[in-house]
């Protein structure tokens, strides 16, 4: 496997990430530039329009959060609302089927969690590229049996 990222890497769905936050951004000057504008609206009908567009981007924020962050240690999956760190022998499978709204990871205690920070939305090829990439260092890094091969766990 001479093809194995440099550790640390980040895999993140760069492309969804700029569309949000631009989006974001947009929404609170657009929103505060019409707050500003309407003569008719008073002090408190104005933040509440701003306060809207903040609330607004702060989700949109949220919705940019996921990612992946392989390193020695392991990989930490950061999704809109929360993070997990697994050690590499936690993860048995990295999975990007067809249709699938994004990876998923198998893991050594029967679950299986998904990773929103490699997603194939909008740019598709790349997150197969990435899921590749994630799945080649989880197989090198993983559990290693005495023969040679992958330990897998059962029950």
């Amino acid at each position: 496997m001479s093809d194995l990222p440099t550790l640390p890497i980040t895999f993140r769905p760069s492309r969804t990430r700029a569309v949000l936050l631009t989006a974001g951004a947009s929404i609170v000057v657009v929103i505060t530039t019409v707050a500003m504008l309407l003569e008719q609206l008073g002090p408190g009908e104005r933040a509440s329009f701003i306060f809207t567009a903040v609330l607004l981007f702060g989700v949109l924020l949220l919705l940019s959060r996921p990612k992946v962050v392989a390193d020695e240690s392991g990989v930490t999956v950061v999704n809109i609302a929360s993070r997990r760190h697994l050690d590499w022998a936690e993860i048995l499978q990295v999975n990007l089927r067809p249709g699938d709204p994004w990876v998923f990871l198998d893991l050594s205690d029967g679950t299986s969690l998904p990773v929103l920070g490699i997603q194939p939305g909008i740019a598709r090829q790349r997150a197969i590229e990435d899921a590749r990439a994630l799945r080649a260092l989880a197989s090198a890094r993983g559990i290693q049996e005495p023969d040679g091969h992958r330990g897998e766990h059962t029950g």
